[in-house]
């Protein structure tokens, strides 16, 4: 069964508001009309990103989030409900629920608060550029004047701390540094490979996330572009396949 969100509700003056106890049971009673109410608790806390979970146990509804959401707009809170309780109940998210919270992160203003928050918060563990094998440091500098005329300023450099299945590189915005995936730093990993992978994140710091209502833009016509200049991009690409 599809379920919809419900519309905004009447805003009220920033004193009145809503408790957030009162909008996650006024969500429960609507999506799970003949289910006794729970008793609900909302907990701040103090964490590095905009994360939220929820638990349903024993009669007592766990809702914990972070303390940066505290100031949210009631219909964001109550977006954010509908999507808590749609994941918790199996259910699908309303779409138009995620579009309303996801509008309200990628507000300019809350993206800056939430950049400061995780810089302030936020532990970027790395290992040292100069790996076992490859040096992303030295790699960086011949790559800046290859490709960009020597004009990027050098970020945080880094192998990761662990291995990864799924992700070979990022660039971290918000503490300005480029991990790649030790899984990289290998005997048998073609440099070729490795290069690639850190020419794409360097491109992060040419051509920045776009952010348009709810859309998040990572890799913008821009980027696509000039990610084609990268010498031997297909046998790169391939390589990459290869590696997994």
């Amino acid at each position: 069964m599809q379920v919809e969100c419900a519309p905004p509700p009447q805003l009220l003056p920033s004193a009145l508001q809503v408790a957030p106890e009162h909008i996650y049971a006024r969500v429960f009673a609507r999506m799970r009309p003949q289910a006794p109410l729970p008793s609900v608790h909302v907990q701040f806390r103090r964490y590095a990103n905009a994360n939220a979970q929820i638990r349903l146990d024993q009669g007592i509804l766990m809702v914990r989030m972070a303390d940066t959401l505290a100031s949210a707009p009631e219909v964001v809170l109550e977006a954010l409900a509908e999507i808590l309780l749609a994941k918790l109940f199996r259910q699908p998210v309303p779409a138009a629920c995620n579009q309303r919270y996801r509008s309200y992160l990628n507000q300019r203003e809350v993206r800056r608060s939430l950049t400061l928050v995780r810089q302030i918060r936020g532990r970027k563990r790395v290992l040292h550029p100069r790996g076992q094998y490859f040096n992303i440091e030295e790699m960086f500098v011949e790559l800046n004047f290859r490709y960009f005329n020597g004009l990027l300023a050098q970020p945080i450099l880094g192998w990761s701390v662990q291995t990864s299945r799924t992700l070979l590189g990022h660039y971290d915005v918000s503490h300005n540094a480029i991990v790649l995936n030790r899984k990289l730093d290998q005997a048998n990993a073609p440099r070729l490979a490795v290069e690639y992978v850190l020419f794409h994140e360097m491109l992060h710091l040419r051509h920045p996330a776009e952010h348009t209502g709810a859309r998040r833009r990572v890799h913008t016509k821009e980027f696509k572009a000039a990610e084609k200049q990268f010498d031997r991009l297909l046998e790169a690409q391939a390589l990459l396949r290869q590696i997994g």
